[in-house]
């Protein structure tokens, strides 16, 4: 059974009269990536700060490798690597010399495993050039590697992904991949975006106005997708078409252009096309649509 390392329990953080973050609990397993989900002002970066104590905890408690952090903040959150916002680093320095100047704020940490830590994020080749030189996601992976250095149990980023180039994205996502495989590294992620988390998390959050809505395997949102399709059929007049298949089907009908995408299974197919041929009705095509991950987010939201 893996290790629990991270426990959010009841988690509650109030400005004044407004509640910003409401009774979130969770956890993060070994080796897990796990991604808090949710637009912008759900909450997320407000969790994260109280998890690495940028901010007071109103209510509840946060457990890091069974550890509080509100008895025992320091020996806590020695277990910890995070990147908040940007990664500071010293431009006209180089990555290595950066990396030396982070490991001597630990014990401990040898040359080798700066070596180590550069290789792992991909900067062996170009450690000893000038960070000013560097793209943004050089930068962002060099961020990550001080955040690394000390060998923590989790890595918690906010956003890692923003302002990246799709070539940065994809670097950003293997790499985190393979040192919470390799390394067994915990990783706490956050994003607004859909697709990137669907494409690297584990496990996913749905947060939403400071309240979690959802916690699911990505596996099982992936399905959710899958198994909840719709069917689009393209016809010439597709208003009048879909309120033939509304009166005589009863199935919840849209309108996207010149497709009628209808709520039905694929078994539906024979005897709606037969209904609309008998009424002299041209098809040009038929297709299955799946639900977006979009869509399912939003169905999450709106229906707690």
């Amino acid at each position: 059974m893996l290790n629990k390392i991270l426990c959010c329990e009841n988690l509650t953080k109030k400005f004044k009269n407004r509640e910003a973050v409401s009774n979130v609990t969770f956890n993060v397993y070994e080796g897990e990536i796990f991604g808090l989900l949710g637009p912008n002002g759900a909450g997320k970066t407000t969790i994260i700060k109280m998890i690495t104590g940028l901010s007071k905890i109103t209510q509840g408690d946060v457990l890091i490798c069974g550890i509080s952090i509100k008895k025992h903040f320091e020996k806590a959150i020695s277990n910890v690597g995070a990147i908040i916002e940007t990664p500071t680093m010293y431009p006209f320095m180089t990555g290595k010399q950066n990396l030396k100047y982070y490991a001597n704020l630990y014990k401990g940490i040898t040359k080798e495993r700066i070596d180590e830590v550069a290789n792992l994020v991909g900067l062996k080749d170009r450690i000893n050039d000038k960070v000013k030189t560097y793209s943004l996601g050089m930068k962002q992976r060099l961020g990550i590697a001080q955040a690394i250095l000390h060998n923590p149990k989790i890595l918690i980023l906010d956003e890692p992904t923003n302002g990246l180039d799709p070539n940065g994205i994809i670097e950003i996502r293997n790499f985190l991949k393979k040192i919470a495989r390799t390394q067994k590294i915990s990783i706490l992620i956050s994003s607004h975006i859909l697709s990137e988390m669907e494409h690297i998390c584990d496990t996913v959050a749905i947060i939403d106005f400071g309240k979690l809505k959802q916690i699911k395997p990505i596996g099982k949102l992936v399905k959710d997708m899958t198994s909840s399709p719709k069917i689009a059929i393209k016809v010439n007049y597709p208003n009048y078409v879909g309120k033939l298949i509304m009166n005589q089907f009863k199935f919840h009908v849209e309108i996207a252009g010149q497709n009628v995408i209808c709520d039905m299974q694929e078994k539906d197919i024979p005897k709606v096309t037969s209904f609309l041929i008998s009424k002299k009705i041209p098809i040009f095509g038929i297709a299955s649509v799946s639900k977006s991950l979009e869509q399912i987010f939003l169905d999450v939201v709106n229906n707690n």
